[in-house]
């Protein structure tokens, strides 16, 4: 099993790839309100990393959304396309990121 994450920036497109996902058969996914440490850095003048990377962000959306789900390993890469196609690609500018990692062990998953 995988814990799948993933940061959407583009929250407008949160319940569409929660909608897909449970047509897909992925269940039991939390969802957080999260926001990125470049966003909540206010001294980044003297931190030309920072400085490029906020003026790249969309100064108008202050919050992300950040999915946890523990996916079954041959689920995991049905999440990964749901997101590719809803969001058109996370290599697009303050869409998002998503990972996947070991899970050493569950308890309290429903696998019904």
């Amino acid at each position: 099993m995988q814990l799948f994450v993933l940061v959407l920036n583009k929250t407008e497109l949160m319940e569409d790839i929660l909608h897909q996902m449970a047509l897909s058969g992925i269940k039991g996914a939390t969802v957080l309100e999260s926001t990125g440490m470049a966003r909540l850095l206010k001294d980044v003048d003297d931190m030309p990393f920072f400085s490029g990377l906020r003026s790249m962000l969309n100064q108008n959306r202050s919050q992300s959304n950040t999915i946890f789900v523990v996916l079954e390993d041959n689920q995991v890469e049905t999440a990964r396309k749901i997101v590719r196609e809803v969001t058109g690609g996370l290599d697009k500018p303050d869409t998002g990121i998503m990972f996947a990692l070991p899970t050493l062990f569950v308890e309290g998953v429903n696998k019904k």
